[in-house]
């Protein structure tokens, strides 16, 4: 094998190795929507470009410039560099930890190709010409100095081709769902709550209706058709469909999809406000689905919501309000008790005199709405009330949504999913009725814009009033917070701050004592946000 074939396959091992990580970020960045790959890049320079790599440029170009008995020398000593750093990125990667590796799905794998192709062009100039040997070397280190870019032009390159497959798989989902016309189709959007909502509904619908749900948290327009195309039964008599989006016109591009008749809003918030640009914004994309509906379609509306009982709707379709604070909904939820084993309410309807108990394992007052919501649809959809209480009991706790769980002398409440200013109040209203010894495990929140910080400083000083112990996961994402126990005049002493959330379990272990500890863990950052 010639000299300039084990060098290529050196930088070919090299890029590999780079090239996981940079394709992992872009598939958490959701393939660059709304730029959010090159916002990462931009905040994460380091991580993209700073490495050995750097120097072999320099190596590799005055191997090029000399051209003598020395450029093979420089050659080495950059393969060499190669290997030093490819060593370094395995180890990183060991160390690190990841919540969601990368996923091989058809789409990856078409980048792959595309990247290796892209990644062989400067052998090319050697092939038609072997005396550009180390000109040809000199631009394949420049492909993998810039590695993360090569990635990003590798997936511009695919777009024609993954519009293709886009348009093939959503004629498939058209077709399937107009061949179901017995189906009803129920959409729920929100900017947070819409899983929660999602398999709440589907656990009381379940009591009379064949109900298929969108997949974990499948809310986007290939998660939709994965679901009608992969899941859709010819017996389901029920779809819910949980619709996310981070800017206009997303929800209306769903709906356009399938065609919902019932719609359930659940809070509206500032998740995602550094996407969106400002709340009017959040605001008018989640009345997207409302105001998709046909005219005999059913809202689901929550009345303790400003934003929602302010809001002038452009259609007219059948509005059902929920509330727990505004006594006049149609359906409100009074005598509200909450335990660490769960929550006991009573449900009062427009226009009946009675009222109507129901009980869940579920904790926190963002669940009341949610069940509250499912009771009004299947109530609406003819279901009994000794149905509906049934469905109710039978809610399962949901995966990192308020979960509680006893992890031997430790009770950890789980709420490690999409954190907003809302929830995390809530949640500590959970952990502040535990008795025992109460921790806190954050790294903060995200995707809050202009006022992250804000946010953040605030969720702070509400945990000073609630947790004995705080573990901060992150010292510059959690900074805000720092800042706002300080204010409260909490006591640093009892503020504790790592890394990786994996180092809080020893910490919490030794701060066992005579009571019982609660662990609330508010939030759990996807992969590119890690330190």
């Amino acid at each position: 094998m010639n000299f300039f074939l084990i060098c290529y396959f050196c930088i070919l091992f090299y890029n590999l190795i780079k090239g996981k990580k940079a394709m992992h970020m872009l598939q958490q960045n959701l393939y660059n929507e709304n730029n959010r790959y090159i916002k990462w890049i931009d905040k994460n320079l380091t991580t993209a470009y700073v490495h050995l790599d750097i120097l072999t440029i320099v190596l590799f170009l005055y191997a090029t410039l000399l051209k003598n008995q020395y450029s093979n020398l420089l050659i080495i000593a950059g393969l060499a560099l190669y290997i030093i750093d490819s060593y370094f990125i395995i180890q990183r990667g060991k160390n690190e930890q990841v919540k969601k590796p990368l996923v091989i799905t058809a789409r990856v794998k078409r980048l792959i190709v595309t990247s290796l192709i892209l990644f062989l062009l400067p052998a090319f100039l050697y092939f038609t010409n072997s005396e550009h040997l180390y000109l040809s070397l000199l631009f394949a280190s420049i492909f993998t100095t810039f590695n993360y870019s090569v990635i990003l032009l590798a997936k511009i390159i695919n777009t024609p081709i993954e519009r293709l497959v886009y348009l093939k798989f959503y004629r498939m989902a058209e077709d399937k769902l107009a061949s179901m016309d017995h189906l009803k189709v129920v959409g729920i959007t929100g900017s947070y709550g819409k899983t929660s909502s999602k398999n709440i509904l589907a656990s009381i619908l379940n009591v009379r209706y064949i109900t298929r749900p969108t997949p974990r948290n499948l809310n986007t327009e290939y998660g939709l058709m994965i679901t009608i195309n992969n899941h859709l039964d010819k017996f389901d008599e029920v779809l819910i469909a949980e619709m996310g989006a981070y800017k206009r016109g997303e929800i209306k591009t769903l709906c356009d999809m399938v065609h919902p008749k019932y719609g359930i809003l659940t809070k509206i918030g500032t998740a995602h406000l550094e996407t969106f640009g400002s709340e009017e914004n959040i605001q008018k994309t989640k009345f997207e689905l409302i105001e998709s509906l046909p005219e005999d379609g059913v809202a689901i509306l929550n009345k303790d919501d400003e934003k929602q009982r302010t809001y002038k709707l452009q259609n007219k379709v059948e509005v059902i309000w929920i509330g727990i604070l505004e006594k006049d909904a149609d359906v409100v939820a009074t005598n509200i008790k909450t335990t660490y084993k769960g929550s006991t309410f009573d449900i009062k309807f427009k226009k009946d005199k009675k009222s109507y108990p129901f009980e869940t394992k579920l904790l926190g007052r963002n669940n009341i709405y949610n069940i509250l919501s499912g009771i009004a649809l299947g109530k609406r959809l003819g279901m009994s009330i000794e149905e509906l209480q049934q469905g109710v009991r039978k809610i399962k706790s949901i995966e990192h949504r308020l979960e509680l769980k006893q992890i031997g002398n430790i009770y950890m409440i789980d709420d490690a999913y999409n954190s907003n200013p809302e929830g995390a109040k809530v949640a500590l209203e959970v952990l502040d009725m535990m008795k025992g010894t109460k921790v806190v495990v954050t790294p903060g929140m995200i995707e809050l814009g202009d006022k992250q910080d804000e946010y953040n400083k605030e969720f702070g000083k509400n945990i000073a009033s609630v947790a004995d112990y705080v573990i901060l996961i992150g010292e510059k994402m959690t900074k805000p917070i720092y800042e706002g126990l300080i204010e409260k005049k909490y006591k640093k002493d009892k503020i504790y701050i790592f890394n990786d959330v994996k180092e809080a379990f020893p910490l919490i272990e030794k701060l066992k004592g005579k009571s019982d500890i609660y662990a609330l863990f508010e939030n759990d950052l996807p992969d590119n946000y890690n330190e």
